[in-house]
C-alpha cells in the first residue's frame, strides 16, 4: 500500500458503483459505494488500452462462446487486472443469471408467462452484452441492472 491519496469522492448526483478507480498516475483506489477504503493498488501492467480491448472482447464473446469466453478471461486475468476483473464477473453473472431466467421460462410456459419471460431473455441477453461492451470501451465500470451477482 503507498501513502498516496484517492481522488476526491464521486458527486452525490454520479455514485459510481464499488470497485477499483484510477486515483493517482500509475495507482488505483478502491471505492466501496460510499467513501474510499485507502487501499491503493498499481495499475496492471497492460496498458489501458489493452484492458478495454479485453473487456470488449469479454463481453462479446458471449455471442459466439455463452459463458465459456468470460470463464476463461476470468479465470486468466482476474488477478491481473480489477477493471478486467469487474467486467469478466459481470458477464459471467449475466449469463448465470439468463439460464437461470431461462429455466424459469421454460417451467411457466405452462401458464403463458413464461413465453413473455423467454422473449425477454432473449433480449437482454443481446442487449446486455452490448452495454457492457459499450461501457468498456469507454473505460467504464460494468453496471448491468437486475444481474445477480454470483462472482465478484
Amino acid at each position: 500500500m503507498t501513502d498516496a491519496a484517492p481522488p476526491p469522492p464521486p458527486s452525490p448526483s454520479n455514485n459510481p458503483p464499488p470497485g477499483w478507480y484510477p486515483s493517482t498516475p500509475g495507482s488505483q483506489a478502491y471505492w466501496d459505494g460510499t467513501a474510499w477504503t485507502g487501499d491503493v493498488a498499481p495499475l496492471a501492467s497492460a496498458s489501458v488500452s489493452d484492458e478495454k480491448t479485453w473487456a470488449v472482447l469479454t463481453h462479446l464473446s458471449v455471442f459466439l462462446l455463452s459463458f465459456v469466453g468470460p470463464l476463461v478471461v476470468y479465470l486468466i486475468k482476474r488477478d491481473e487486472s480489477p477493471f478486467l476483473r469487474a467486467h469478466a464477473a459481470a458477464a459471467l453473472n449475466l449469463q448465470i443469471t439468463l439460464f437461470i431466467a431461462a429455466i424459469v421460462s421454460v417451467i411457466l410456459i405452462l401458464v403463458i408467462i413464461g413465453i413473455f419471460m423467454i422473449l425477454a431473455v432473449i433480449v437482454i441477453g443481446i442487449v446486455y452484452p452490448i452495454v457492457g461492451a459499450v461501457a468498456a470501451g469507454r473505460g467504464d465500470y460494468p453496471n448491468l441492472p437486475g444481474v445477480i451477482s454470483f462472482v465478484s
